[in-house]
């Protein structure tokens, strides 16, 4: 259930985000900031929707490897797409040196569903 909440929140975020990004900041930022601030957006949204099926599967049934999915997507989103938007924002450049602690973040969530899934097999194989 906890899960279910951050994503339903998670992905109006990234919705509301993706709307300002295309309807406030185009006449406000520089094109190359817009086309920054968007690829924050697309992997918020991606992570967002992964989450969501990750949740589900909690809900159905837990799996620490699943749970563990979430909560490095969560951090990925906030680190690699939250410095993408801070960065087109204020064009602070040195926020991009922070948006790959978060792509690792991303990243692990990945390897969580893989582990996740050889757990699974395992304690589905025949003896």
């Amino acid at each position: 259930m906890k899960w279910l909440t951050i994503v339903g929140f998670l992905g109006g975020l990234g919705v509301a985000l993706g709307a300002f990004g295309a309807h406030g900041l185009r006449e406000r930022i520089e094109p190359e900031l817009l086309a920054v601030f968007e690829v924050g957006v697309r992997y918020h949204m991606y992570h967002a929707i992964a989450m969501f099926c990750a949740a589900l599967v909690i809900q159905e049934k837990y799996s620490r490897w699943v749970a563990r999915a979430c909560g490095a997507w969560l951090v990925g989103i906030v680190i690699f797409s939250g410095s993408l938007y801070a960065l087109s924002l204020t064009g602070m450049r040195w926020l991009g040196a922070v948006t790959p602690i978060g792509g690792v973040a991303l990243i692990a969530g990945w390897c969580c569903v893989v582990i996740a899934g050889f757990d699974a097999q395992r304690r589905h194989a025949p003896e």
